[in-house]
This record gives C-alpha cells, sequence and structure tokens, in this order.
C-alpha cells in the first residue's frame, strides 16, 4: 500500500472482498428466469409481493404489514413525512444517524437529542423531557450497534421505552438495520415484537446483510399506517425498483442470506477488534467503548484535539473520518466515528497510524 492510497473510516458500507458478488448474480439469473414479467413490470408501491411474503415471515407479522422501499433511508423519509408536520415535537438520540437529524430539520420538526448511555437512550432524561410536558409525535431509535455510537438498547430499556410510549402517547420508530451483524451477546427481541399497543414502527434494510447496491428496505407497521404511506409512495415513484426486489427475494429464499451474514459478521468483528487495539496503542488518551455489533465505533479524543482541525489533517495523511459534531445538534468536537466495515484488516493500523499523526498534529 502506498501513501497515497486512502483509507477511510467515514462510509458505512461492507467492502467488496465480504460481499456475495457470485451469490447475487445467480440470485439475478433465478429471479429473471423464475418471474420475468413480474420483476420487470411496475410492480405496486407495496413491494414485490414474494419479498413483502419473506420479510413478514421473517418478523412474524402478516405481508400487509410491510412496505418495500428504495433502501430504509427511504423508509424513514416516508415515515417523517407521514408523522411529523412543521412545529412537531420529535425525540432522537444524542448521537443519531446525521441523516435523521438533516431530515427531521429539513421538515421543520422541534428535535430533542437524548443522551446515549452505554445501554443505550437514557430513560430517566427522556422521562424528564415528558414530565416537562413535552408530547413528542415520535421518537427515533436505533437499538442495535447503533449508528453511531456503536451502542445497544438493553432489553430493560426496550420495555422501559414501549412503556413510556404507551404511557404519553408517541411513535416509536425502531430503525433497525444493524440488527444480524452481532459479534457477541445474545440477540435481544425486538420492540416491534415486544408491543401490543401498535406504538412500534420497524424499519430495516438489506444494504448492511447483502449490498448497498440492491437498494432494498421496509418498513413495518400498521396495516392503515403502510396503506396510507403506500399511496404517498405511489404518487411519487409508482413502485421501487422490482428487479433488485426480486434478486434479494432470490438470494434470501434460498439461504444464501445467512451465509452472506455470516461471512459479514465474521469479517466486521476481527476489523471491530484490530481497531480497538491499534486505537489503544497509538492514541492512547481515546476513550470508546468497543461495539459488540454493527459497522461503527465511537471515539472521544482528548479535550485539547479539535475534530474541525483534525478532520482535514487527517485527510491530507490519507485517510477519511467522520466528524462527531455531524451527528449531534450541539457538541461533538472532539469525537469521531469510525467506520470498519470498508476498511481491509490489513489496512487498519495503517489507517489509525496516520490519524494518529493528524492527531499529533493539531493538539492544543
Amino acid at each position: 500500500m502506498t501513501a497515497e492510497q486512502l483509507i477511510s473510516f467515514a462510509r458505512g458500507a461492507p467492502s467488496l472482498d465480504i460481499i456475495d458478488v457470485s451469490g447475487l448474480s445467480a440470485a439475478a439469473g433465478r429471479a429473471f428466469a423464475s418471474d420475468p414479467a413480474g420483476i420487470t413490470a411496475y410492480g405496486n408501491s407495496y413491494g414485490y409481493a414474494p419479498l413483502r411474503k419473506w420479510i413478514a415471515e421473517k418478523h412474524e407479522v402478516s405481508a400487509d404489514q410491510v412496505l418495500v422501499t428504495n433502501g430504509s433511508l427511504q423508509a424513514d423519509a416516508f415515515l417523517f413525512d407521514y408523522l411529523v408536520k412543521a412545529g412537531d415535537h420529535v425525540v432522537v438520540e444524542k448521537p443519531t444517524y446525521d441523516r435523521t437529524l438533516l431530515s427531521l430539520r429539513q421538515s421543520g420538526a422541534v428535535v430533542h437529542q437524548i443522551t446515549m448511555d452505554p445501554d443505550g437512550i437514557n430513560i430517566a432524561e427522556l422521562r424528564d423531557l415528558l414530565s416537562s410536558g413535552v408530547r413528542p409525535k415520535l421518537a427515533h431509535v436505533i437499538p442495535n450497534y447503533q449508528n453511531p455510537a456503536g451502542t445497544t438498547l438493553s432489553l430493560a430499556k426496550r420495555r422501559d421505552l414501549l412503556a413510556l410510549a404507551k404511557e404519553f402517547g408517541f411513535v416509536i420508530f425502531e430503525d433497525d438495520p444493524y440488527v444480524d451483524i452481532r459479534f457477541r451477546g445474545e440477540r435481544l427481541p425486538s420492540m416491534l415484537s415486544m408491543d401490543d399497543s401498535g406504538l412500534v414502527v420497524h424499519a430495516s434494510s438489506f444494504t448492511k446483510t447483502v449490498c448497498p447496491g440492491v437498494r432494498v428496505g421496509y418498513l413495518i407497521g400498521s396495516k392503515a399506517i403502510i396503506d396510507d404511506i403506500a399511496k404517498r409512495a405511489t404518487n411519487l415513484y409508482i413502485s421501487a425498483g422490482q428487479v433488485a426486489q426480486g434478486i434479494v427475494y432470490q438470494f434470501c429464499v434460498t439461504g444464501d442470506i445467512d451465509r452472506s451474514i455470516e461471512t459479514v459478521k465474521s469479517a466486521l468483528a476481527q476489523r471491530a477488534t484490530a481497531l480497538a487495539e491499534s486505537l489503544r496503542r497509538r492514541i492512547p488518551g481515546a476513550t470508546f467503548t468497543e461495539p459488540d455489533g454493527g459497522y461503527f465505533l465511537w471515539v472521544e479524543l482528548p479535550a485539547d484535539v479539535h475534530v474541525d482541525k483534525l478532520a482535514p489533517a487527517a485527510a491530507e495523511r490519507g485517510v477519511a473520518v467522520v466528524k462527531g459534531s455531524d451527528f449531534l445538534m450541539e457538541g461533538g468536537e472532539h469525537s469521531l466515528r469510525l467506520a470498519f466495515s470498508a476498511v481491509g484488516q490489513d489496512e487498519i493500523d495503517e489507517g489509525v497510524r496516520r490519524l494518529a499523526d493528524a492527531v499529533e498534529a493539531v493538539r492544543g
């Protein structure tokens, strides 16, 4: 590797070496062979029927509760557009996904960020907000291996959050694209599966388990919500990409997705460990919680390292990072989100070495 080659900890995407290209190619062949009329047509805005059924069975819901979208980001956008109007209050995590903040701010929502603990959103802080009289339309939560913090919402907090939603009458938007990328620990039940009051809308995606290029995500909610959003989707684009959905369906129904998940999990577990070890060795003042799954590690740097200076200094040295301030309405000036998903095992230590060099260059 030459010094000129960029090492990017910026993008939450799997590297090509852990994408099952041959499996996807075979799935495409099966999709065109088995249902050429279905996947080459417009379809409807609910999604490709066989894939809807597969998703419904996976989540133990009925197919009429599922809407397939062009990636989970579009699922997010549909739900925000449906539920949130200018002036409405919304709760998000602190930090949270930068595009969530962007979307909600553009909608004119009043956004409240609630502190993240190592076991997820701070329930006491949220209850204090609700007790003050704030009545949010929804709470957006990324429960597993959160982007950007890498933390997981504990089972107790899932129960507490559901109880608060029931008491104060808000929707929980369970945004869950990373759930299958688990390195260790027990799989926790989704809030969707724990909900007995119809207060949870769930979103996920095949981006992290198949590949980003398919752009296939989905929403699960009550039939009434899904029907209303499907009407909006019809007016926007008639239907999401049927070819991509057909390929994903064939990839899933044959079990290829299970092998793909195992490949991704194994590789990313090794990369996460390597990244943590390298950070401890090369940037001893940095603090972080090593994630139990997912794509991201959140790093707090020493107080004399400002990320507005660090990010360009790192770029000059051939390493890309994302500033923590991008995920916060205020603060984050000494934080970074590092994505280890796209960085090969042999690049990680060199990337951290360059980052450490940039840290030393901008200290003070």
